[in-house]
């Protein structure tokens, strides 16, 4: 029996959208990074880019549990002294729900070439509506 791996100009994409609303952050992020990197194939191969579309929508309805809304903070730093900024997670989720999302997933994919276009293929929504109906995405339902 022979092991067959996938090549980048024969990978079939397609798109899935992700309900967040009522779900734990990093458990939606889960799933999203899962489709992204394409481990759900039967053909997963890891050096090579064959995940799919992901449409997360209702980012403002993820939760977080524990005190994860005080305690958390987003933290980055501009590189010059005195340059850290951080926000606390209560803020970033009432502000910018769609970059908490963004960065939760961000952080479970590779750290190269390949994570960076995986990213690329990450839609996320505040709300229950998107504009990629012309795509025909499929919900993600959970096996």
């Amino acid at each position: 029996m022979s092991t067959t791996l996938a090549k980048k100009e024969t990978v079939s994409r397609k798109w899935y959208v992700i309900d967040a609303a009522g779900k734990p952050l990093g458990r939606t992020a889960v799933k999203a990074a899962t489709l992204l990197r394409g481990k759900h194939k039967v053909d997963y191969t890891p050096n090579v880019d064959c995940g799919d579309f992901v449409i997360v929508i209702n980012a403002k309805e993820a939760i977080l549990t524990g005190n994860k809304l005080t305690e958390k903070y987003y933290r980055h730093h501009s590189g010059w002294i005195g340059g850290l900024k951080e926000v606390q997670y209560k803020k970033l989720m009432n502000e910018r729900p769609e970059l908490a999302m963004q960065l939760a997933i961000k952080g479970m994919l590779a750290k190269n070439s390949l994570g960076r276009d995986q990213l690329t293929r990450l839609r996320v929504y505040a709300g229950a509506e998107h504009k990629h109906e012309a795509q025909k995405p499929e919900a993600w339902t959970e096996e």
